[in-house]
């Protein structure tokens, strides 16, 4: 829509209604993704404003990048080493579990062409923990699940992406070469990377020369934003770059490529930045659901794709977490619940449902990912905190914290 007076004006009553939706859950106890998402509805609902549709370009181009970065920004290098083996065998093998076992049954219980539900498959395994995380820290959550459900979640949203990008050039006539689907699933992953490292690195190397917040907070919106958008020019992933790149940031800024007086500044500023994202993000996920032809699907194929993702989901987490039982990376029954009814989904999967190709299908898997979106949010979300409370996750006051995982990030552990 055009940028005038009006769109001015209605971002500001957006941006109220996040800032009175913040204070409402905080005071009670409920996600925040969760009130935004309502919040978006009712707004639709009654105002004759402006009205902002999702795209993939706006999800993409403004609100990813900030969001990656930002929890990118907030991982501790040592524990998340620790963490990979089971993060990567979640991210990788998990998505290929949880898509094949939603592709398979949306082809033979709805019926959809197998393409079709090969890109559904894919982009619906990405999960989307921001109500998951918030509701953590209100909670205070052992600091290991947290960081576990955050890094599965921000790998595998990079591992979704690359693998939809794979399908996509398949769905629109490009070669059925396993060696050419390999080498772009490797370079869309490894040259993503390898952008965020130099973004982040480069950043941090201009850096030195200053002690000004300001200019270093500007530095790190670069890294943020130019890794992903070269990332994306040169075909590779936008995800794995800003993740590479906050990465980097986060962990070596500490050693001295941000100024000690910067550094806060640098969390504060990035805290306010995602807010802003996933504010507007969550809000406008609600208004497209509000005016979503959504009575057009069959109740029938829409009941099949919750259970599918919830089947694939656990189908994916539980024989995988069984691998490390005799490890000291064991996950307890209550990780592996949490990490099945956490797996929320959420931008990203609306993302590449909106930039699907012009297949028989499009309109039917845009509105069931709307359907499982909205179902995750709601009811997952909604029961989150419960859930939680149940299996008896929560650290209480005596219970010995991790420096490692709850320091600041930018900051070395005492």
């Amino acid at each position: 829509m055009p940028f005038n007076e009006g769109s001015i004006a209605f971002i500001g009553v957006l941006l109220l209604v996040a800032c009175l939706i913040a204070m409402i859950t905080r005071r009670f106890g409920w996600p925040y993704a969760v009130g935004l998402a309502a919040a978006g509805i009712g707004v639709a609902s009654v105002t004759k404003g402006p009205v902002f549709h999702l795209s993939r370009d706006l999800i993409f181009n403004i609100f990813l990048p900030p969001l990656v970065f930002e929890a990118a920004l907030q991982l501790r290098w040592k524990p998340f080493r620790r963490e990979l083996p089971v993060t990567l065998l979640l991210a990788f093998v998990g998505v290929g579990i949880a898509a094949s076992l939603v592709a398979g049954g949306m082809h033979y219980l709805v019926g959809w062409s197998w393409i079709a539900a090969a890109l559904f498959g894919v982009l619906i395994a990405a999960t989307d923990p921001v109500s998951v995380i918030a509701s953590f820290r209100e909670l205070k959550v052992e600091p290991r699940l947290s960081l576990l459900v955050e890094s599965e979640s921000l790998l595998n949203d990079g591992v979704a992406a690359v693998a939809f990008v794979v399908l996509f050039g398949l769905a629109t006539g490009a070669e059925a070469n396993p060696q050419n689907m390999v080498g772009s699933f490797l370079w869309t992953m490894g040259g993503g990377s390898i952008v965020g490292v130099l973004a982040g690195a480069g950043a941090l190397f201009v850096a030195r020369g200053t002690d000004d917040h300001l200019v270093e907070i500007a530095l790190t919106t670069i890294a943020a934003y130019g890794s992903f958008l070269v990332a994306e020019h040169f075909h590779a992933s936008g995800v794995f770059a800003s993740l590479a790149a906050g990465l980097t940031v986060g962990n070596l800024g500490a050693r001295g490529g941000i100024s000690d007086h910067g550094r806060e500044h640098i969390q504060s500023a990035w805290d306010f930045f995602a807010f802003l994202a996933n504010s507007f993000v969550f809000l406008l996920i609600g208004m497209q659901m509000a005016s979503a032809p959504i009575s057009r699907l069959g109740g029938a194929t829409a009941a099949a794709a919750i259970v599918l993702v919830l089947a694939g989901r656990a189908a994916a987490v539980y024989p995988l977490a069984a691998l490390f039982s005799r490890s000291q990376l064991r996950l307890p029954a209550g990780y592996q619940h949490v990490l099945v009814w956490g797996g929320l989904r959420g931008a990203l999967g609306l993302a590449l449902a909106l930039a699907l190709p012009d297949i028989p299908e499009r309109g039917a898997i845009i509105l069931t990912t709307f359907l499982v979106v909205a179902f995750s949010l709601f009811v997952q979300g909604l029961t989150m905190p419960t859930l939680v409370r149940r299996l008896g996750i929560v650290r209480g006051a005596d219970h010995p914290c991790d420096d490692e995982q709850s320091a600041p990030p930018l900051e070395r552990p005492a």
